[in-house]
């Protein structure tokens, strides 16, 4: 669990680190996110020794993950430029929104089916888009591209059969050619700042890789740890910490309209979060349920004279299966 907390910790920070790396451009800098980034995870398959996964994988997965690279290349872009613009706030509002922006796509292309608490999450969020509109006099434009561009990134990486490893080195091996043509082009107009500012500086842009590759490895290793119900309520913690950092560190002034339209916006959250714990409760009771019908029913098959159960539960040992009240409490 320590390593989900982690990555969610790690991407909650980025808005202090990406500043980090100006004077360059917000073009610039996710061009060296993507040139780093499949440095990084090029090595770490290597390690892994999952290059296979990508030889392996066939033309139709290459064009979703082409895809999927065009919108987190929009997601990347669009979240520096908030950033690095002062408009942090914006930018958290776009990952608060995010999940509720998932749910309406999985009923939209893929059929699924909301919940009642669903419906209404939804519905309150759109509440607060307009109140947002009419009050601050323009939509959120940058918290919107976030959340639907990464809402279509998920999306996409649903239909792709590989690894989170593997797919963010393809979709940085399929945006790296362009960001290397961007990047010699701001170096022949003398414009790039890669070499201009410093070994320090050229060393931030490279971390860009590491930053980059760090929370999603680490995220890959405590989701196979903990329920999804419980990243669902983790996945939180990263906007919850971009807005505290907007407030109390950027010094953002928020609009009282602003204030009501994410009040609305935290209403929702709160609900979709309910809808989570409900889901998650509902489905241990469930299986407890399960596994106390299992055992009653080993123990009404079995024999009831001990003597009559020795031979068979022998029998079964040499035989290397396992008896019916093992194999319920293997389920625990």
């Amino acid at each position: 669990m320590i390593q989900g907390f982690l990555a969610y910790l790690l991407w909650g920070i980025f808005p202090l680190y990406f500043p980090l790396l100006q004077p360059a451009g917000p073009v610039e800098i996710l061009a060296h996110r993507f040139v780093w980034t499949l440095v990084v995870m090029a090595i770490v398959l290597l390690v892994m020794r999952k290059w296979r996964e990508l030889r392996e994988a066939s033309a139709r997965t290459w064009g979703i993950v082409s895809l999927a690279a065009i919108f987190i290349a929009v997601n990347w872009g669009v979240y520096v430029y908030a950033v690095n613009s002062g408009h942090v706030a914006e930018a958290a509002l776009g990952y608060f929104i995010n999940p509720l922006v998932s749910v309406l796509l999985g009923v939209i292309f893929l059929k699924e089916r909301l919940s009642p608490l669903q419906k209404w999450s939804v519905a309150i969020a759109a509440i607060a888009v307009v109140v947002l509109t009419i009050g601050v006099g323009r939509p959120p434009v940058l918290a919107l591209v976030l959340a639907f561009s990464f809402g279509f990134y998920g999306l996409l990486k649903k239909r792709v059969q590989l690894s989170a490893t593997a797919s963010l080195t393809a979709e940085s091996m399929i945006m790296t050619p362009l960001a290397i043509a961007y990047l010699v082009y701001l170096g022949r107009q003398g414009t790039g700042t890669f070499t201009a500012h410093g070994a320090g500086h050229a060393l931030l842009l490279v971390s860009a890789g590491f930053a980059t590759a760090l929370p999603l490895l680490l995220f890959g290793i405590g989701a196979k740890k903990i329920p999804l119900s419980t990243i669902g309520l983790m996945q939180y913690i990263t906007p919850t910490m971009q807005m505290s950092i907007a407030i109390f560190i950027a010094g953002e002034h928020l609009e009282p309209a602003r204030w009501i339209g994410y009040v609305i916006i935290w209403v929702a959250v709160a609900v979709f979060i309910a809808d989570i714990v409900i889901r998650h409760r509902r489905t241990r009771r469930a299986r407890r349920a399960e596994r106390v019908r299992s055992a009653d029913s080993a123990e009404r098959v079995g024999p009831a004279d001990p003597l009559e159960r020795t031979e068979p539960a022998e029998a079964e040992e040499r035989n290397g299966s396992a008896t019916p009240r093992t194999a319920a409490e293997g389920d625990r």
